[in-house]
């Protein structure tokens, strides 16, 4: 027999812990370096742009099915229309895009877990970080042992139960990871010749566009807007399931953005004015953080870089490990519903499979790096993250789009309710042709862009 249903304990926690879905990589290892490759502030002005206009009305939705089912997207559909028709379909495949953002997620936070303890440990190299990188992700045993550690956390925070766990966890967690943040950015503000790295962050220019094309810009800045908030895969939809009718759901979404979006900012103003300040170029692609900053650390004061260093990457654990409990909690609420189980059967039932799934990352560049699904020098992260990123999201936010908007299924009258229900700003009747038919052919685009992108612009 299945646990009375959870739910979070205050607005504040529904907000920090979908916050804390939302905050993770993205926000502080992948956001910067898409910023310095394209150009600084011009691709900040579009980013903050397309979250408006395609990720706020995209998290509105998904967190309208969950609070109106009181159910994870495992389950949701069919409580909310008698019928689902593809979407009993539609959300195995959700809860498929879940696993494999899981299966490659585990190991990328498990490097942010094992940087900051070989730089206070005194084992990182900086005179050579790349190679420190290479030697570090070829050795099979570190990949596997740090892995493991997240899992363990992960799973053991959803084991204390949805409040005394997910929620209380990951507010202190949100809380360290700003003071962190604010930390670092007031620090990196005081270095000399910081100022040329806030210009290049937030003072938007052309100058970008001699040396990248427009189209190119606009299309990684869109494709961050999604990637940042992972919508469409039910991930936020669970924790609108926990949540109360006190407020409306577009303005806890707008919270939430505003505090996503303030992570990701927060984040450019530590490293571009340290490059800036140590004159590295910031447009060094996803090796930035593993490559490039740690040669900024290797040049300040002796012992000041070690801690800075390691306090930065703290920082990328903690936003990693929010969104791998909010994630794994996603999974075990799915098994909860369908199996109608216990929390700690389904975490004995979805842990040790995690794990096992996530081997083959873990190993893919070392004992597995002959394995090159996606072409030469490709990893099966590679592989993993293009599954999600190109085909889950968008696919899966387009569903949960036509899901709201259609009347053959939920409908908009049903949506638009449920989203304006509470106190707080409401979802305007106005929009109901923006989200019916711009809205989907957008995210139509981006799913062909990405696979023409990985496949053909080569």
């Amino acid at each position: 027999m299945s646990e009375k249903r959870e739910s979070l304990a205050t607005s504040l926690g529904f907000l920090l812990v979908s916050a804390g879905c939302a905050v993770g990589l993205g926000n502080v290892w992948r956001f910067p370096y898409i910023v310095g490759e394209g150009g600084g502030a011009l691709f900040v002005l579009m980013y903050i742009v397309f979250l408006v206009m395609f990720g706020l009305p995209m998290m509105v939705a998904e967190f309208s099915v969950g609070r109106a089912a009181q159910r994870s997207l495992a389950t949701a559909y069919p409580l909310l229309t008698p019928r689902p028709g593809p979407y009993r379909a539609i959300s195995k495949a959700q809860i498929a895009g879940n696993w494999l953002l899981m299966m490659y997620y585990t190991t990328v936070a498990g490097w942010m877990l094992a940087y900051p303890v070989a730089l206070l440990c005194g084992w990182f190299d900086f005179a050579d970080p790349a190679g420190f990188l290479a030697a570090f992700q070829g050795n099979a045993t570190a990949q596997l042992f740090w892995m493991a550690v997240v899992c363990l956390i992960g799973f053991g925070v959803c084991a204390l139960g949805l409040e005394k766990g997910v929620e209380s966890v990951t507010k202190k967690m949100m809380a360290a990871l700003f003071l962190l943040l604010v930390g670092l950015a007031a620090y990196a503000l005081t270095l000399e010749g910081a100022g040329e790295g806030v210009r290049f962050y937030l003072m938007p220019s052309l100058e970008p566009l001699k040396h990248r094309p427009l189209f190119d810009i606009v299309f990684d800045a869109l494709g961050q807007s999604f990637f940042t908030l992972s919508l469409g895969i039910g991930s936020m939809a669970i924790f609108g399931s926990y949540t109360s009718r006190r407020y409306t759901l577009p303005g806890e979404s707008a919270k939430i953005i505003g505090i996503d979006t303030s992570v990701a900012l927060l984040s450019g103003l530590v490293i571009f004015p340290a490059c800036f300040a140590y004159g590295v170029r910031p447009d060094q692609g996803p090796g930035l953080i593993f490559v490039t900053l740690p040669q900024v650390f290797a040049q300040m004061p002796s012992g000041v870089g070690v801690w800075v260093g390691a306090a930065f990457f703290i920082l990328l654990a903690l936003a990693a490990l929010t969104t791998v409990i909010a994630v794994f909690e996603n999974i075990i609420a799915m098994t909860m519903e369908a199996r109608g189980c216990t929390r700690h059967k389904a975490i004995k039932r979805n842990a040790p499979l995690l794990f096992l799934l996530s081997i083959p990352c873990a190993l893919g560049f070392n004992l597995l790096k002959g394995v090159q699904p996606l072409g030469a020098g490709s990893t099966i992260m590679d592989l993993e993250d293009f599954l999600v990123s190109n085909v889950a999201l968008p696919l899966g936010s387009l569903a949960i789009l036509i899901f709201c908007v259609s009347r053959r299924y939920w409908g908009w009258g049903n949506f638009l309710k449920e989203a304006n229900a509470g106190r707080g700003l409401r979802f305007p009747n106005a929009l109901r042709l923006y989200m019916a038919y711009i809205l989907p052919t957008i995210l139509v685009i981006v799913f062909l862009l990405g696979l023409y992108v990985k496949f053909f612009d080569r």
